[in-house]
């Protein structure tokens, strides 16, 4: 038995990026994982990289109809959870003079709404113990441009993991937030970024990097499970994972 041969987890947005390299972490550690998204066809290649270890889902956060039937199916997939992981998001470019109104709801809906309803839907199967890990970014911390409305939803995910900590403390579940710095996780290219402008920006950002360099998807799972497991006297924290750039 590895070392998560005992645990059953859900992860929402574990069809790609950093979601599907926690799924892949936690699987090779003997884990039954259940991975959620809105692409079946990148659900359907994060299922046959996982294996028989993970069932993948696909819900939309947005929606609680969606978020229903995940808990009903987690249910009878896994019983109980020893770890939720509210990863899924998106992270649209919103310029302050160009932002229209369904980029911005969209974004609350999926990115706030969601984590909130998906925090909800779920807790009642987590186990005593258990860890929730909310997934923010240093864009609640420091001014970026073109991103206020996205940083203004990952600061509102900060704010809950307080907030959850206090209410599912009485359970002994605690809940904590991972916030990525710049990660290779493929996430530009879902930017509708030119690749001048793409170059561009990933160059700035490793400049502007301590450690001069992005991280991996695989340095962003073993902080994320190390929170959900490991970190078990620790809750209502926000893990930076950014190689310095909000610290230093």
């Amino acid at each position: 038995m590895g070392e998560y041969g005992d645990k059953n987890v859900v992860i929402t947005g574990g069809s790609s990026g950093m979601g599907l390299a926690l799924a892949e972490l936690l699987v090779r550690g003997g884990a039954r994982v259940v991975v959620t998204g809105r692409s079946q066809a990148k659900l359907d290649v994060a299922r046959e990289r996982l294996g028989d270890g993970a069932v993948a889902v696909r819900a939309d956060v947005a929606s609680l109809s969606d978020l229903e039937m995940l808990a009903r199916q987690v249910r009878s997939e896994l019983g109980s959870i020893e770890a939720l992981f509210v990863n899924a998001g998106i992270s649209p470019l919103t310029p302050l003079e160009s932002t229209t109104e369904e980029v911005y709801d969209e974004l609350f809906a999926i990115n706030v709404k969601g984590a909130f309803f998906t925090v909800q839907k779920l807790a009642p199967l987590l186990s005593a113990n258990a860890g929730i890990v909310l997934t923010t970014s240093i864009a609640n911390v420091i001014g970026m441009v073109d991103t206020s409305v996205y940083a203004a939803g990952k600061a509102a995910l900060r704010s809950m993991a307080r907030s959850f900590s206090r209410e599912l403390l009485p359970r002994g579940i605690r809940v904590n937030a991972i916030s990525p710095g710049p990660i290779d996780s493929g996430i530009l290219d879902t930017m509708n970024l030119s690749e001048e402008a793409a170059d561009r920006f990933r160059a700035e950002r490793t400049a502007s990097n301590p450690m001069k360099r992005y991280g991996n998807v695989e340095e962003f799972a073993k902080a994320a499970a190390f929170l959900a497991f490991d970190a078990t006297y620790t809750t209502g924290v926000e893990l930076a994972v950014d190689g310095g750039e909000t610290q230093l």
